[in-house]
């Protein structure tokens, strides 16, 4: 019996993905063993070297890969998928693992806590293994010199709650979201609700090690002040693998006050807005006041949602930090921001510690244990963006805005205030240097649950053209980003002959003048640019 025509191509193409199947597990397999090979022959014992690497057939190895991926577009059939997961428990391994990655030839992709927003922490179309460090956690609090070492494993919130554990007056500016990795949130800046008073975590690093593209492990005495100086803030992944960050602990007061206001344009929140962007860079540098932008549909009097256009409108949640007691923060308010309308009963007095829960949205009177839990929630699929913006934005535009964000339905935004210490450390004093000048930083948010590509380009446009919409509005030439706020569509490199000129068109947004000096570190360390992804910083042309 003669098989029709389009069966012999459906059989086909069903044999050559079951060759694309059997070749990835294949690679995998024949990956792992040069690589355990490659560890023994570096001073691994066998028996640690095949507990820490996990090859595709490993039954473990979904989870493995899948327990710290934070963005679901990038946990799908078709992302690419690493051909190990090497999961070192010590820093010898991990020196270990970057010479036999260079020995075999497969790019390393460096996961601390897995929220690079766009997964190039975890994901990458060339060959590549995952070098996950969450075995490296440990941290070490001195409250005698008020300074801790912390691997870059660990989390924030492990950290946090380590301090709290030692002093109730001592705590470190860093990101609000507790499962956030030590070692990507530090090298990249690490901003939080205290930048008003004591700036990014990376003004307060003062020592790190390094393993750099040599396997060597080094400090900040024998890496010297330059490369110290870029994997404060110029992210650590373009010049080796960051093993643990020494910092300096910051005081903080037994009590703070927190408060979270809403109010709706019906409220006067385009008034209100307006008067916030002339004050937040100026007020009191132990008040902190991020605004949540949101497009909803109002309630009726019965609190069911209003089915008319006319009932669209935006709400402007403002949630605030202030390093003292509620009478000051109203004392403040009431001189600088009366608009608000604050009152006492809107505040919450806490100790720090329990501030930290409050912003990561847990209940009052949730225990701190909470912030050791490293897998919090659920994973959605999302999109993140960035700006700055060094104007005030007119009352017009502001209504122009509400009017767009209505009509796109579902992204939001983050407004997040500099000024205070932000304004006083030079822009050249870290690779970050977004300092003097900009009034606030903005966070373009969206996040769906549909699975599939469709969707997945449906949010995307969304965002993306409320984005574009603000291009008058925001900071220019070049219009910076928040390099911890990845974001590819402002610029890739493909690692190639072009790979000074494109790795510039991001690199000047991410890091404006610094951007130069950190290529220069770059080709001093890594000259063959061994470490490097889809953002990385380049080394410079080389003459032809």
């Amino acid at each position: 019996m003669e098989m029709p025509r389009n069966s012999f191509g459906l059989l086909h193409l069903l044999l050559g993905f079951l060759f694309l199947f059997v070749s990835s597990y294949a690679t995998s397999d024949s990956v792992y063993d040069n690589f355990l090979q490659c560890l023994t022959n570096h001073s691994i014992p066998s028996d640690q070297a095949s507990s820490i690497v996990y090859a595709q057939t490993n039954p473990s190895f979904p989870n493995v890969l899948q327990s710290y991926i934070r963005n679901q577009r990038f946990n799908t059939s078709s992302t690419p998928k690493p051909l190990i997961i090497v999961t070192p428990t010590d820093e010898s391994q991990v020196s270990a693992a970057i010479i036999c990655s260079r020995n075999i030839g497969i790019q390393p992709r460096i996961r601390s806590g897995g929220h690079d927003y766009d997964g190039l922490s975890y994901v990458s179309d060339v060959p590549f293994f995952i070098l996950d460090l969450f075995n490296l956690r440990s941290i070490d609090v001195n409250i005698n010199d008020e300074t801790a070492w912390v691997q870059a494993g660990a989390t924030m919130g492990e950290l946090y709650y380590r301090i709290s554990e030692k002093s109730k007056v001592h705590g470190f500016p860093g990101g609000v979201c507790p499962t956030l990795g030590v070692g990507g949130h530090l090298s990249g800046g690490g901003y939080g609700n205290m930048l008003r008073k004591y700036g990014l975590s990376v003004d307060h690093i003062v020592d790190a090690r390094i393993v750099n593209v040599n396997g060597s492990i080094l400090d900040r005495k024998s890496m010297g002040e330059d490369l110290f100086w870029a994997i404060s803030g110029g992210g650590g992944a373009s010049f080796g693998v960051i093993l643990s960050y020494k910092i300096k602990l910051v005081k903080v007061p037994e009590i703070v006050t927190v408060f979270r206001v809403e109010r709706t344009l019906a409220q006067s929140a385009t008034n209100i807005v307006y008067k916030w962007q002339h004050i937040t860079d100026k007020i009191d540098n132990d008040l902190f006041m991020r605004l949540l932008l949101q497009p909803i549909t109002a309630k009726s009097d019965d609190g069911s949602a209003k089915a008319d256009e006319s009932s669209k409108t935006v709400r402007v949640s403002f949630i605030s930090l202030f390093l003292g007691d509620a009478n000051r923060l109203i004392s403040v308010m009431d001189k600088d921001f009366p608009e608000l309308g604050l009152k006492k009963e809107d505040c919450i007095e806490m100790s720090w510690i329990e501030s930290v829960l409050y912003w990561a949205n847990f209940d009052n009177g949730t225990s701190a244990n909470v912030l050791l839990n490293r897998t919090l929630g659920s994973v959605g699929y999302l999109k993140r963006k960035s700006d700055y913006v060094r104007n005030p934005i007119s009352k017009n535009d502001l209504e122009g805005l509400w009017k767009k964000l209505i009509e796109l339905g579902k992204p939001g935004m983050v407004f997040n205030s500099y000024g205070g210490r932000m304004s006083e450390i030079p822009a050249s004093e870290t690779p970050f240097p977004h300092r003097a000048g900009n009034i606030f930083k903005i966070q373009y948010s969206v996040g769906w649950t549909e699975e599939g590509d469709e969707a997945d380009q449906k949010y995307l446009n969304l965002i993306r053209e409320l984005y574009s919409y603000m291009t008058p509005f925001v900071s220019n030439s070049p219009r910076a980003a928040f390099l911890n706020y990845r974001d590819v569509d402002i610029g890739i490199n493909h690692n190639g002959k072009d790979s000074f000129q494109e790795g510039k068109v991001y690199g000047d947004k991410y890091f404006l003048n610094n951007f130069q000096r950190l290529v220069i570190v770059k080709t001093a360390v890594d000259p063959e640019n061994f470490f490097q992804y889809e953002q990385s910083i380049p080394t410079l042309p080389k003459d032809d």
